[in-house]
Formats: C-alpha cells, structure tokens, sequence
C-alpha cells in the first residue's frame, strides 16, 4: 500500500499543482495555459494506466485469473502486435526484425494475456533503444516455445537484474517516469507467464542492450 500510494502521489500533486495555477489565473495566458493543460493531460494519462496496471496485477496476484486456453499461433500474435508498434519504431528510427521461421507449433495459452507479455515487452525495449532496433524470435525448447525479445539499448547493470521483476522496481527511476513507465510491466508479464507454467529469462549488458525471452508449452 506504501508503494501503491507514493506512485499515485506523484501525478496526483502534480494534477492539482497545476490546475491550482490555472485557476489563480494563469488561464488567461493562452501559451502557458496550454503547456499547463498538456502537462495535466500527460499526467491522467499515466496515473489511468498506474491504476489500470495495478487492478490488473491485483487480479493476477489473487490467483483468480481465468485464463482461456487455446491453441494459439506465436507468429500471427506478434504480427499483429508488431504492425501496431512499426509507427512509433520508425519515429525513433528503429528498425523491428521478425526471426520466426514458418511451421512452428502454436502454444496452449490465453492469447490475449500472451499479447499483453508482448506488448509490454516490446514497448521497454522501445523506451530504452536509442539506436539499431528490436528483433523478436521464436523457437523449441522441449515441450515449450520459447520466444525472445531482444533490443540494442541502454542495456541493464547487473546490480539491477535480480529484481527486475519485482512491483514498483526501476533501474533508472527518474527516466521511467519520464518516459512514462508505471513500474508494474515486468512484474504483469512475470504472473502471466507463470500463470501459463511458463518460465521468463532476461540477459543484459549495459551499452549492449537486453534480451527478453520466455517459454510458453506448446499446444
């Protein structure tokens, strides 16, 4: 609740901070209302998707998320993922590469919690890649599919990389706030995965960016 409170305060203060400003009389300077206005607009934004985040894993946590389990092909899921993200990779000039050959057999999972891990997966490697871009394969392992995400970015310390998936935890705390992270993204996708009897991996090197992976059983 500590944690959950102090993430909440933040874009709340600054909410009323500024809407405080706005109505003692700022609002009738047209260019500063605007930054005002665009700033509270930013920061709703985040504290939706703080709370949104947070109910979501409260659910995963609680051990009642109903998965509905199917066959579900790996590479249509992340087709269509990719095609939602190519726009905002091409304004960073950032290139995402598919590896995932045809012929590959589909996964027993809940597609939407599967496309949910690789939303958020493929959204970090989008905050935290400056230069290159994102690649994503696919391949057996067993009984299991095991897909990685991997990025040329700013990489991890090593320090930081037993509590990655931890609630609330950041490595950079001031730039994940600014690039609007909540905290909870890694710790979604580490439930989910294991909710599917999953395993999830990561590797990293600072400068030499991160890799992402996690085994789904196959159908």
């Amino acid at each position: 609740m500590a944690n959950v409170s102090h993430e909440l305060r933040t874009p709340v203060c600054s909410i009323k901070g500024y809407s405080e400003t706005l109505l003692e009389g700022a609002l009738d300077d047209k260019n500063n209302a605007k930054d005002f206005l665009k700033i509270i607009y930013s920061d709703s934004e985040r504290l939706a998707k703080l709370i949104d985040d947070i109910l979501d894993l409260a659910k995963i946590e609680s051990d009642n998320l109903a998965l509905n389990l199917k066959p579900c092909n790996v590479k249509a899921i992340i087709q269509r993922i990719v095609s939602g993200m190519n726009i905002r990779a091409k304004s960073k000039l950032l290139e995402i590469n598919i590896k995932i050959s045809d012929g590959l057999p589909d996964i027993m999972a809940d597609e939407n919690r599967i496309a949910q891990v690789l939303v958020n997966l493929f959204e970090n490697a989008l905050k935290y890649t400056e230069r290159g871009g994102i690649s994503i394969s696919a391949k057996e392992d067993g009984d299991f599919l095991q897909i990685a995400v991997a990025d040329t970015g700013i990489g991890i310390p090593e320090k930081d990389m037993p509590r990655l998936f931890e609630r609330f935890y950041r490595v950079d705390k001031a730039r994940s706030k600014e690039l609007g992270g909540t905290g909870l993204g890694l710790s979604i996708v580490k439930h989910i995965v294991y909710a599917h009897n999953g395993k999830v991996r990561v590797q990293s090197a600072q400068g030499k960016g991160s890799i992402f992976s996690f085994s789904i059983p196959k159908a």
